[in-house]
């Protein structure tokens, strides 16, 4: 039986003036002034607080968990109080009041942070301040820290939550931080026209989907269709909110993201159980719900999914990826690096790198995953090393290396993520990339070779090869494909593995182009009538029955078996601007505009072409709203997608040219006598 490990986390009002307002970027502000964050646009404003957290869940729609669509280097001011109060990442002030034990000076961290965890965590007003300084923490690479949380089944956790309480009176009420010195300009419509009515239509169903806790908002919801239960769909998702993050920072209001940023890394602290079983500390909830008065008879808790309640029970690889890449888009739009600077930020992203760079039995530098882990939730093939994981995990780790502190272990991180950055991007651009002569390649291969000079090094079967790739892949174009293990290539297009792969210039720049080149090659399969389609082709009759296991809502052509999902446009269009081709980007949302507002809004579309609303889509679904609202103050800016983009990345050193007959390795990496 599982046990079901709900973290209810009761924090009151969170701090704003934690984090200094100090704005420093390496990207110049188009405004020279001190411009206000809340600066009038030409699209509606979107009353972020406006939304209360207590949306009753008849008024929100159904969503399963496994159904869902997870440089700075200076110093910043050790006077300005943090935003939220650190969960015992570093020393606890002698002020705070607690019954906790003595413990001798001289004892370890460790033994005085268990001293400390053993009482109810309440805080002072004073304290606060400390916690706002860049993190300086001594950790051994096992990045072992103590948990603020106990995990136990909601009922428990209800009746046990007061320990977590925070006085409303210890926290500050005003924030400042990062409303001014946005390096983003304020969106005006292009060529003097005025606003799309579509898009003040859809800021205002934005604003419905903002939860709020305590009054400040804190994400949005993933679907507000009173048309069918709510089951989890009521609550906000990490993956799901990027979209909605991205838009609100384009619209200069990113006090949301502040604090979804600064809520979620708490909730990552929690100790993570399932079935007796303790998940990694790094790893991020999947989603998130704040619950009400009239929910569990007690003032607003948060409680944290991280996978135990989804269908298959899987923990979600993506979250802290998604976490990690917004927490980027922040720091640029606003240039605010206080906020990834200040210790929780830090503490929380040492912790997913001490999950994904441990040292395992892996031979690849990519990350072995369970099928569902990511956007494709549901049972689809996708175990192994799926593209999309590797190139969020790629577009991680760049991030993460601009603002991790030297001090301490960060030195010896960012070498590992240096490392880790050089064998990835050759890995993946070497054996993950499809083109025509390398798909001859692969026709021609032969099997069964040993030793270092193979040149079929997964030992994949030539009779593997699906047909209907002949017929998709076009002279001119290329594309990654889905996996690559051994014996083992998933040869299915993956939209979103393939747009963070250029976005995060894991693609090299003739990669890019010549997954662009595809894109406009094979419009009518990966487009149609409504933009994208997630994976393509669809899967059916028996390969359905044997990879899906039956599943009735992965049918073909529907969910992520072949549907079309208006959310990735924001993805499509930033790729379109990076690799200067913002005519297809155009196309698409005019496309996407002849529908989603009459259809409202849905999750997803069925049918080869993308012409039906999806069976089992949920109406006025968040994240296609906000990938429209992304797509269009892309279009009308485009300066905005460099907020989500990084820069070339370039090998620091160049594998060699080799022909066919020689190892891929170079010599010095052939194997060596040991005696």
């Amino acid at each position: 039986m599982i046990e079901k490990a709900n973290l209810v986390l009761s924090i009151m009002s969170l701090d704003d003036n934690a984090i200094s307002s100090k704005t420093q970027s390496d990207a110049p502000s188009d405004d020279k002034g001190a411009t206000s964050s809340k600066a009038p646009l030409d699209t509606p404003s979107a009353n972020t607080g406006a939304t209360s957290s207590n949306t009753k869940s008849d008024a929100t729609s159904s969503k399963t968990q496994s159904d869902a669509p997870s440089d700075d280097k200076g110093a910043t001011s050790s006077e300005a109080p943090l935003d939220t109060p650190s969960a015992n990442t570093g020393a606890t002030s002698s002020n705070t009041k607690s019954d906790a034990p003595s413990v001798d000076d001289n004892a370890s961290s460790f033994e005085k942070q268990r001293a400390i965890d053993q009482v109810p965590i309440v805080v002072s007003k004073e304290d606060l301040s400390k916690w706002a300084e860049p993190a300086h923490i001594g950790r051994q690479w096992s990045l072992d820290v103590s948990h603020n949380f106990q995990l136990s089944p909601v009922v428990h956790a209800v009746k046990s939550h007061d320990n977590l309480h925070i006085p409303e009176k210890s926290i500050c009420e005003n924030d400042n931080s990062g409303e001014s010195g946005s390096v983003v300009a304020t969106p005006r419509p292009m060529s003097g026209l005025e606003p799309c009515p579509l898009l003040i239509e859809a800021w205002k169903e934005l604003s419905k989907a903002v939860v709020n806790f305590n009054g400040e908002p804190v994400g949005t919801v993933a679907a507000l269709d009173t048309a069918k239960d709510s089951l989890n769909y009521d609550q906000v998702f990490v993956r799901d909110f990027i979209p909605a993050g991205l838009a609100y920072l384009l619209k200069r209001e990113p006090q949301i993201v502040k604090k979804f940023l600064l809520y979620t890394v708490r909730l990552q602290s929690a100790e993570k159980k399932i079935d007796q079983f303790k998940l990694g500390d790094g790893v991020m909830p999947a989603s998130f719900k704040v619950c009400n008065q009239n929910d569990f008879n007690t003032r607003e808790a948060i409680v944290a999914d991280f996978g135990e309640s989804a269908i298959g029970r899987v923990a979600p690889v993506d979250s802290g990826f998604w976490w990690i890449i917004l927490l980027h888009a922040y720091t640029k739009s606003t240039g605010d690096t206080s906020l990834a600077l200040c210790s929780p930020i830090q503490n929380g992203i040492r912790l997913i790198l001490g999950l994904c760079l441990s040292e395992g039995f892996d031979t690849f530098p990519t990350l072995l995953c369970a099928d569902g882990c990511c956007m494709i939730d549901r049972r689809m093939g996708v175990y192994g090393y799926p593209i999309e994981i590797q190139a969020l995990f790629f577009m991680a780790l760049r991030c993460a290396g601009k603002y991790l502190q030297h001090e301490n272990d960060g030195k010896n991180l960012i070498e590992l993520i240096n490392k880790r950055l050089q064998a990835l991007s050759y890995h993946i651009r070497e054996y993950f990339w499809l083109d025509l002569p390398q798909l001859n390649n692969i026709y021609r291969y032969k099997t069964e070779e040993y030793s270092h000079t193979a040149v079929n090094k997964f030992n994949v079967m030539p009779d593997s090869l699906p047909e209907w790739l002949f017929h998709f892949m076009p002279r001119k174009g290329g594309y990654f494909i889905g996996n690559v293990s051994p014996s083992r290539m998933d040869f299915r297009w993956f939209c979103l593995g393939n747009f963070v792969a250029i976005l995060s210039s894991l693609a090299t720049s003739e990669q890019s182009n010549a997954i662009m080149d595809l894109v406009e090659e094979r419009w009518q399969e990966l487009v149609g009538e409504m933009p994208l389609k997630a994976c393509y082709p669809a899967m059916e009759d028996h390969e359905w029955q044997i990879v899906t296991g039956c599943d009735p809502k992965n049918t073909r052509w529907s969910y992520h078996n072949g549907g079309s999902w208006p959310v990735l446009l924001w993805l499509l269009t930033a790729v379109c601007i990076k690799t200067g081709r913002p005519h297809i980007a155009q196309k698409a949302v005019e496309l996407a505009e002849k529908k989603l507002i009459k259809d409202k809004w849905p999750e997803y579309y069925d049918g080869k072409r993308g012409r039906f609303v999806g069976k089992q889509a949920r109406k006025f679904q968040t994240w296609s709203i906000a990938g429209y609202i992304v797509a269009k103050m892309m279009l009308e800016n485009p300066s905005f997608a460099s907020i989500i983009t990084l820069d070339e990345y370039f090998q620091v050193r160049a594998r060699p040219v080799l022909r066919r007959s020689q190892s891929w390795s170079c010599s010095a990496d052939k194997p060596k006598p040991m005696f």
